[in-house]
Protein backbone atom coordinates (compact mmCIF):
# COMPACT_ATOMS: atom_id res chain seq x y z
CA UNK A 1 0.00 0.00 0.00
CA UNK A 2 1.51 3.50 -0.82
CA UNK A 3 2.16 5.90 1.82
CA UNK A 4 -0.38 8.57 1.35
CA UNK A 5 2.22 10.78 2.56
CA UNK A 6 3.70 10.91 -0.82
CA UNK A 7 0.52 11.50 -2.79
CA UNK A 8 -1.05 13.88 -1.19
CA UNK A 9 -0.11 17.56 -0.07
CA UNK A 10 1.08 17.81 2.78
CA UNK A 11 -1.56 19.95 5.77
CA UNK A 12 1.41 20.32 8.14
CA UNK A 13 3.48 21.94 5.17
CA UNK A 14 0.87 23.97 4.27
CA UNK A 15 0.03 25.21 7.72
CA UNK A 16 3.73 26.16 8.48
CA UNK A 17 3.77 28.12 5.56
CA UNK A 18 0.06 30.09 6.82
CA UNK A 19 -1.49 28.83 3.55
CA UNK A 20 -4.41 26.13 2.60
CA UNK A 21 -3.95 22.42 1.52
CA UNK A 22 -3.67 22.62 -2.31
CA UNK A 23 -6.05 20.28 -3.15
CA UNK A 24 -8.87 18.55 -1.68
CA UNK A 25 -9.12 14.91 -0.97
CA UNK A 26 -12.27 15.65 -2.93
CA UNK A 27 -16.17 15.04 -2.08
CA UNK A 28 -17.07 13.83 1.57
CA UNK A 29 -18.45 10.44 0.32
CA UNK A 30 -15.34 9.72 -1.33
CA UNK A 31 -13.37 10.74 1.61
CA UNK A 32 -15.69 8.29 3.80
CA UNK A 33 -14.73 5.30 1.10
CA UNK A 34 -11.16 6.06 1.90
CA UNK A 35 -11.88 6.68 5.70
CA UNK A 36 -12.98 3.06 6.31
CA UNK A 37 -10.36 1.38 4.28
CA UNK A 38 -7.37 3.34 6.15
CA UNK A 39 -9.18 2.23 9.78
CA UNK A 40 -9.74 -1.47 8.25
CA UNK A 41 -5.76 -0.99 7.73
CA UNK A 42 -5.32 0.45 10.90
CA UNK A 43 -6.68 -2.12 12.90
CA UNK A 44 -5.25 -4.60 10.76
CA UNK A 45 -1.76 -3.52 11.07
CA UNK A 46 -2.47 -3.22 15.12
CA UNK A 47 -3.74 -6.63 15.61
CA UNK A 48 -0.25 -7.60 13.77
CA UNK A 49 1.75 -5.47 16.31
CA UNK A 50 -0.07 -6.45 19.32
CA UNK A 51 0.33 -10.27 17.94
CA UNK A 52 4.66 -9.40 17.65
CA UNK A 53 5.78 -6.45 19.08
CA UNK A 54 9.36 -7.48 18.72
CA UNK A 55 8.59 -7.45 14.58
CA UNK A 56 10.20 -4.66 12.88
CA UNK A 57 8.51 -4.69 10.00
CA UNK A 58 5.01 -4.58 12.32
CA UNK A 59 6.20 -1.81 13.91
CA UNK A 60 6.51 0.40 10.90
CA UNK A 61 4.16 -1.28 8.54
CA UNK A 62 1.70 -0.28 11.48
CA UNK A 63 3.27 3.20 11.91
CA UNK A 64 2.71 3.86 7.76
CA UNK A 65 -0.84 2.93 8.50
CA UNK A 66 -1.47 5.28 11.09
CA UNK A 67 -0.14 8.13 8.74
CA UNK A 68 -2.56 7.21 6.40
CA UNK A 69 -5.36 7.32 8.79
CA UNK A 70 -4.06 10.71 9.97
CA UNK A 71 -4.40 12.33 6.60
CA UNK A 72 -8.00 10.92 6.57
CA UNK A 73 -9.47 11.55 10.00
CA UNK A 74 -12.90 13.19 10.65
CA UNK A 75 -11.56 15.48 13.56
CA UNK A 76 -7.83 17.19 14.57
CA UNK A 77 -8.12 14.87 17.77
CA UNK A 78 -7.98 11.82 16.33
CA UNK A 79 -5.52 12.73 13.93
CA UNK A 80 -3.33 13.47 16.79
CA UNK A 81 -4.29 10.15 18.81
CA UNK A 82 -3.45 7.81 15.86
CA UNK A 83 0.00 9.87 15.06
CA UNK A 84 0.96 9.73 18.84
CA UNK A 85 0.31 5.73 18.20
CA UNK A 86 2.39 6.24 14.95
CA UNK A 87 5.64 7.57 16.56
CA UNK A 88 5.62 5.40 20.02
CA UNK A 89 5.59 2.58 17.47
CA UNK A 90 8.77 4.46 15.69
CA UNK A 91 9.92 5.18 18.81
CA UNK A 92 10.15 1.59 20.18
CA UNK A 93 11.44 0.42 16.66
CA UNK A 94 14.72 2.57 16.59
CA UNK A 95 15.67 1.90 19.95
CA UNK A 96 15.66 -1.99 19.11
CA UNK A 97 17.08 -0.99 16.04
CA UNK A 98 18.48 2.63 15.62
CA UNK A 99 19.59 2.41 11.78
CA UNK A 100 15.93 1.29 10.58
CA UNK A 101 15.26 3.69 7.30
CA UNK A 102 11.62 3.02 7.82
CA UNK A 103 10.82 3.50 11.19
CA UNK A 104 12.75 6.82 10.86
CA UNK A 105 10.83 7.94 7.63
CA UNK A 106 7.46 7.02 9.41
CA UNK A 107 8.82 8.82 12.95
CA UNK A 108 9.40 12.25 11.02
CA UNK A 109 5.63 11.33 8.94
CA UNK A 110 3.55 11.08 11.62
CA UNK A 111 5.84 13.60 13.88
CA UNK A 112 4.10 15.90 10.81
CA UNK A 113 0.94 15.00 11.45
CA UNK A 114 0.77 15.61 14.83
CA UNK A 115 1.95 19.04 14.23
CA UNK A 116 -0.64 19.52 11.83
CA UNK A 117 -3.30 18.25 14.35
CA UNK A 118 -1.88 20.86 16.89
CA UNK A 119 -1.06 24.23 14.57
CA UNK A 120 -0.42 26.68 14.98
CA UNK A 121 1.27 26.28 18.36
CA UNK A 122 4.94 26.57 19.60
CA UNK A 123 4.71 22.64 19.62
CA UNK A 124 3.81 22.44 16.32
CA UNK A 125 7.10 24.44 15.04
CA UNK A 126 9.34 23.00 17.67
CA UNK A 127 8.65 19.49 15.99
CA UNK A 128 9.52 21.03 12.34
CA UNK A 129 13.22 20.50 13.23
CA UNK A 130 13.11 16.84 14.74
CA UNK A 131 10.81 16.27 11.36
CA UNK A 132 13.93 17.34 8.96
CA UNK A 133 16.40 15.37 11.69
CA UNK A 134 14.50 12.09 11.04
CA UNK A 135 13.67 12.64 7.34
CA UNK A 136 17.70 13.29 7.02
CA UNK A 137 18.09 9.86 8.49
CA UNK A 138 15.86 7.81 6.70
CA UNK A 139 17.88 9.54 3.66
CA UNK A 140 21.28 8.53 5.02
CA UNK A 141 20.31 4.85 5.68
CA UNK A 142 18.49 3.91 2.18
CA UNK A 143 18.09 7.21 -0.10
CA UNK A 144 15.39 4.66 -2.44
CA UNK A 145 12.57 4.36 0.38
CA UNK A 146 9.03 4.99 -0.57
CA UNK A 147 10.18 6.55 -4.23
CA UNK A 148 13.15 8.65 -2.72
CA UNK A 149 10.25 9.64 0.28
CA UNK A 150 12.89 10.93 2.76
CA UNK A 151 14.16 13.17 -0.16
CA UNK A 152 10.79 14.66 -1.65
CA UNK A 153 9.63 15.28 1.89
CA UNK A 154 12.66 17.22 3.13
CA UNK A 155 12.22 18.90 -0.34
CA UNK A 156 8.44 20.07 0.38
CA UNK A 157 9.25 20.87 3.90
CA UNK A 158 11.85 23.47 3.05
CA UNK A 159 9.87 24.99 0.54
CA UNK A 160 6.84 25.25 2.50
CA UNK A 161 8.27 26.22 5.56
CA UNK A 162 9.10 29.52 6.57
CA UNK A 163 12.17 30.48 6.47
CA UNK A 164 14.69 31.53 8.68
CA UNK A 165 14.83 33.19 11.14
CA UNK A 166 11.12 31.77 11.84
CA UNK A 167 11.99 28.25 10.47
CA UNK A 168 13.91 26.10 8.31
CA UNK A 169 12.21 26.97 4.41
CA UNK A 170 14.64 27.06 2.26
CA UNK A 171 14.45 27.72 -1.38
CA UNK A 172 18.11 26.41 -3.03
CA UNK A 173 17.79 23.29 -0.03
CA UNK A 174 14.06 22.76 -1.30
CA UNK A 175 15.33 22.75 -5.14
CA UNK A 176 18.45 20.36 -4.37
CA UNK A 177 15.82 17.80 -2.37
CA UNK A 178 13.61 18.02 -5.14
CA UNK A 179 15.64 17.21 -7.84
CA UNK A 180 17.49 14.56 -5.87
CA UNK A 181 13.73 12.84 -5.66
CA UNK A 182 12.84 13.03 -9.40
CA UNK A 183 16.42 11.58 -10.14
CA UNK A 184 16.72 8.77 -7.51
CA UNK A 185 13.18 7.33 -8.65
CA UNK A 186 12.29 9.29 -12.17
CA UNK A 187 8.82 7.36 -13.33
CA UNK A 188 7.40 8.04 -9.97
CA UNK A 189 4.79 10.43 -10.58
CA UNK A 190 4.92 12.65 -7.35
CA UNK A 191 8.62 13.16 -7.57
CA UNK A 192 7.65 14.94 -11.11
CA UNK A 193 4.78 16.86 -10.15
CA UNK A 194 6.37 17.83 -6.75
CA UNK A 195 9.12 19.14 -8.93
CA UNK A 196 6.82 20.79 -11.66
CA UNK A 197 4.60 22.84 -9.07
CA UNK A 198 8.36 23.91 -7.01
CA UNK A 199 9.24 25.28 -10.48
CA UNK A 200 5.72 27.12 -11.28
CA UNK A 201 5.89 28.69 -7.67
CA UNK A 202 9.37 30.12 -8.42
CA UNK A 203 8.38 30.45 -11.78
CA UNK A 204 11.32 29.06 -13.99
CA UNK A 205 9.79 27.70 -17.12
CA UNK A 206 11.84 25.44 -18.42
CA UNK A 207 12.24 23.68 -14.92
CA UNK A 208 8.45 23.35 -14.84
CA UNK A 209 8.32 22.50 -19.21
CA UNK A 210 11.16 19.91 -18.49
CA UNK A 211 8.75 17.89 -15.47
CA UNK A 212 5.61 18.30 -16.90
CA UNK A 213 6.98 17.08 -20.03
CA UNK A 214 8.38 13.85 -18.53
CA UNK A 215 5.42 13.51 -16.05
CA UNK A 216 3.84 12.95 -19.31
CA UNK A 217 6.11 10.68 -20.50
CA UNK A 218 6.42 8.24 -17.58
CA UNK A 219 2.63 8.50 -17.05
CA UNK A 220 1.05 5.65 -18.87
CA UNK A 221 3.79 3.34 -17.39
CA UNK A 222 2.96 4.14 -14.40
CA UNK A 223 -0.50 3.48 -14.25
CA UNK A 224 0.49 -0.03 -15.30
CA UNK A 225 2.66 -0.60 -12.59
CA UNK A 226 0.48 1.41 -9.41
CA UNK A 227 -2.15 -0.04 -9.97
CA UNK A 228 -5.23 -1.60 -7.42
CA UNK A 229 -7.18 0.01 -4.43
CA UNK A 230 -4.50 0.92 -2.82
CA UNK A 231 -3.26 3.61 -5.41
CA UNK A 232 -6.72 4.77 -6.26
CA UNK A 233 -6.41 8.25 -4.28
CA UNK A 234 -3.28 8.49 -5.40
CA UNK A 235 -4.24 8.73 -8.91
CA UNK A 236 -7.10 10.93 -7.97
CA UNK A 237 -4.67 13.25 -6.51
CA UNK A 238 -1.96 13.09 -8.97
CA UNK A 239 -4.40 13.83 -11.77
CA UNK A 240 -6.06 16.72 -10.68
CA UNK A 241 -2.38 18.22 -9.82
CA UNK A 242 -1.72 17.45 -13.27
CA UNK A 243 -4.47 19.15 -14.48
CA UNK A 244 -3.92 22.40 -12.40
CA UNK A 245 0.23 22.57 -13.21
CA UNK A 246 -0.59 22.78 -16.66
CA UNK A 247 -3.16 25.12 -16.47
CA UNK A 248 -1.08 27.54 -14.56
CA UNK A 249 2.13 26.66 -17.25
CA UNK A 250 -0.47 28.42 -19.59
CA UNK A 251 -1.32 30.95 -18.02
CA UNK A 252 2.15 31.94 -16.65
CA UNK A 253 3.99 31.28 -19.89
CA UNK A 254 1.30 32.29 -22.64
CA UNK A 255 2.59 31.75 -25.75
CA UNK A 256 5.10 28.97 -24.77
CA UNK A 257 5.76 26.29 -27.28
CA UNK A 258 6.58 22.39 -26.51
CA UNK A 259 3.35 22.45 -23.68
Amino acid sequence: MPCLATNLRKPLLCLLAGMAAITALGAPDTNSVYRQRAEIEFHRTQQLLQTNANSSSNAWVFAHACYDLTELAATEARRAEVAKLGIAACQQLIAREPKSAPGHYYLAMNDGALADAVAPSLTAYELVHEIEHEFKTAQALDEKFDFAGSARSLGMLYRDAPGWPWSIGNKWKARAALERAAAIAPDYPDNQLDLAESYLQWREREGAEAALKKTDAIWAVAQTNLTGVAWEMAWRDWAIRRTAAKNEFQTLFKGATGM
